[in-house]
């Protein structure tokens, strides 16, 4: 009853800059808190910056003073502007969403993971 879709992945040189979006569709009620992590290959995934409702930021150190993490409530979409990127960003970037959804009158809450857009820096 509810989609996550990020968009905005590709292949940068080092020092470029992406955005990533991710929009959430369904059977909304509210978004919570979302994250966006991301996950190498032969890596665990990893956190990379939370926001919550009311749009409070946490970034990993890694990612601080280059990444920033913003949300558009009206429309369910979250944007991370990732600039000054190095090789070592290279990663698939996962959105995650904790949504308030509704089925049959009921109300329900549970996280949500999008497919994944692949971030490729290159040196």
């Amino acid at each position: 009853q509810v989609r996550l879709v990020e968009s905005g992945g590709g292949l940068v040189q080092a020092g470029g800059s992406l955005r990533l979006s991710c929009a959430a569709s369904g059977s909304i009620f509210s978004v919570n808190a979302m994250g966006w992590y991301r996950q190498a290959p032969g890596k665990q995934r990893e956190l990379v910056a939370t926001i919550t409702s009311g749009g409070s930021t946490a970034y990993a150190d890694s990612v601080k003073g280059r990444f920033t993490f913003s949300r558009d409530n009206d429309k369910n979409t979250v944007y991370l502007q990732m600039n000054s990127l190095k090789p070592e960003d290279t990663s698939v970037y996962y959105c995650n969403a904790d949504v308030t959804y509704y089925s049959n009158r009921v109300y329900y809450k549970r996280d949500y993971w999008g497919q994944g857009t692949q971030v490729t820096v290159s040196s």
